[in-house]
């Protein structure tokens, strides 16, 4: 199990553990929903392709790894991209900051606040994706955990 805690009580900077060792750090943009991941010391590139609408990219090193795209403005799900393979982020109800990933009709997924108002984050996902895809997919929950936020919500 993977689990995402916030550097600072006021920060969206995050450590990916597990295991309580840090496999990864990721950071979202205070401005615009863009960001970075570092794994193994390699800096990964997280941002949205057009401000209004567009697709969120994983990128390292000028090649785009992963790409993802809400299904409507109103939504917060999103359809994941990895290679050939498609997978689907999405809220277990509708109220909820718990999401789901999808893959076919099979829940590959999970992610969840550890608690009530907490940030911290406790994620189960299918051992099949790769850590930059996995920290990914962490980044664009987060990222609606953070709209929320700033819509007070």
């Amino acid at each position: 199990m993977l689990t995402a805690v916030p550097r600072h009580w006021h920060s969206w900077g995050f450590s990916l553990t597990e295991g309580g060792k840090s496999v990864a750090d990721i950071d979202i943009s205070s401005w615009r929903e863009k960001g970075q991941l570092t794994i193994s010391n390699v800096p990964y590139r997280v941002y949205r392709r057009s401000p209004f609408r567009g697709t969120f990219i994983l990128e390292s090193k000028g090649t785009v790894i992963a790409r993802a795209r809400k299904s409507n403005f109103f939504s917060r799900r999103m359809t994941i991209e990895y290679g050939k393979v498609k997978y689907e982020l999405k809220p277990a109800s509708i109220f909820s900051r718990r999401f789901h990933l999808i893959s076919g009709k099979a829940v590959v997924g999970r992610l969840s606040p550890n608690r009530w108002f907490s940030r911290r984050m406790n994620i189960h996902l299918s051992e099949n994706l790769p850590l930059p895809v996995s920290t990914f997919v962490v980044w664009l929950t987060l990222l609606m955990w953070k709209r929320d936020c700033n819509a007070g919500g």
